[in-house]
């Protein structure tokens, strides 16, 4: 698929002051950054700028603190990452608006770095408040959009800011991420598998209804998959059911028997009293689970089943982990279908942030096609939504 939008490369960046919304929602601890992998993915679009000449003013929103000011996701922790990794100062502003800001806009030198501060700190960023908009718009000549896991969202940075601005487009990351998963969308292949975890069917359910057509084969796992057993009078004991979507899961079921795509639910369970590392658990004969008992991983014969469709697969999209695993006894069926994933000869994506983590821990990052930065975009692609960030880069 061929981008609907300018690129970097293709706009007038020399020496402008260069408006560039990033995706720097990167995890902190200590007041540090634990993983820079987003500030690295943003690096391209950044150095192609700076090899230009451009003015270098970066914008990015950091967690939820829903339009009030919290010292704990501030963005200095990312200024001092992304200074080490790019080998360069990077400035933080004091905030993301304002006449202090825009004065520091307006001094930058060619080829120097200016990071805002969280643009979350302002209600209106989230509220697409346009004087907000018009705000940020006014620090820069150039706009560019390289935030891909953003770009689902409605945002002033996202969506306000492109419409106040002449010369918009995206980044290299925006583009890669259109361009892989187009390939997804667009796939005409047989064998192609499509794995789906996580909790809650009705967050997959316009990607199962997208996909399932294409997909020979689906794989469930995580919490979800109790819901479908449920939906098939399979007793799931304690396990988290989502009972507000039980005929959504039928209706899906009964889908797959009329498009003939193999629709496979786990065959056994790691099941247990609680959440915890230290719970007592065992492995089930069967689907079945005892009544006093949760679901909270897939078990062997599973893993073994599942791994048997991904062997040959040409084309493989996962969703969502197999079971809880951030408790290292329940992580064993995600960690090895990650594995199976990698070693599979086909074309392999891989988005949200739950199966991203897992394919770094699983140590088989590189063998995987591609690794989306964002999990509800990539969702929301796939379904064939309209994504505003992108719609908003399109008018010139």
């Amino acid at each position: 698929m061929t981008v609907s939008f300018k690129t970097i490369d293709q706009l007038p960046i020399d020496g402008k002051r260069l408006l560039l919304r990033v995706d720097f929602n990167v995890p902190l601890t200590e007041g540090s950054v634990a993983d820079d992998s987003r500030i690295r993915m943003s690096l391209p679009s950044i150095r192609h700028a700076l090899e230009r000449g451009s003015r270098v003013i970066l914008m990015s929103h950091l967690g939820r603190p829903k339009g009030t000011v919290k010292p704990e996701l501030s963005l200095r922790p990312v200024a001092e990452r992304l200074s080490e990794v790019i080998g360069q100062s990077v400035a933080l502003a004091p905030d993301c608006v304002g006449p202090e800001v825009e004065k520091m806009a307006s001094a930058l030198g060619e080829g120097e770095i200016l990071l805002l501060e969280n643009l979350r700190f302002h209600k209106e960023e989230t509220e697409n408040d346009p004087e907000f908009a018009r705000s940020l718009a006014r620090l820069g000549e150039v706009y560019v959009d390289d935030a891909f896991g953003a770009v689902h969202r409605a945002h002033a940075s996202v969506v306000g800011v492109p419409g106040f601005m002449d010369l918009k487009g995206g980044g290299f990351l925006l583009k890669k991420e259109v361009e892989a998963l187009s390939r997804v969308l667009e796939a005409n292949t047989e064998k192609f598998v499509l794995i789906l975890g996580g909790a809650k069917v009705s967050d997959k359910l316009g990607i199962l209804l997208s996909l399932m057509e294409k997909a020979q084969t689906v794989l469930i796992g995580g919490a979800m998959a109790y819901t479908f057993l449920k939906a098939q009078g399979i007793d799931v004991g304690n396990s988290l059911v989502e009972e507000g979507s039980m005929e959504d899961a039928k209706a899906i079921l009964k889908k797959a028997e009329e498009t003939k795509t193999t629709f496979l639910l786990p065959i056994d369970h790691v099941a247990a009293d609680e959440i915890s590392e230290t719970a007592s658990y065992q492995t089930t004969e069967d689907s079945t689970i005892p009544p006093s008992l949760m679901g909270v991983d897939i078990g062997p014969k599973t893993i073994q089943a599942y791994a048997e469709h991904l062997r040959d697969a040409t084309m493989i999209f996962w969703n969502g982990p197999m079971g809880v695993f951030e408790i290292s006894p329940f992580a064993k069926g995600t960690f090895e279908i990650a594995k199976a994933v990698a070693a599979s000869p086909g074309e392999s994506y891989v988005g949200g942030g739950d199966s991203i983590r897992a394919i770094h821990e699983s140590g088989v990052a590189e063998l995987i096609t591609h690794i989306s930065s964002g999990g509800g975009a990539s969702l929301e692609f796939l379904e064939g939504k309209s994504l505003p960030g992108i719609e908003a880069l399109k008018s010139q």
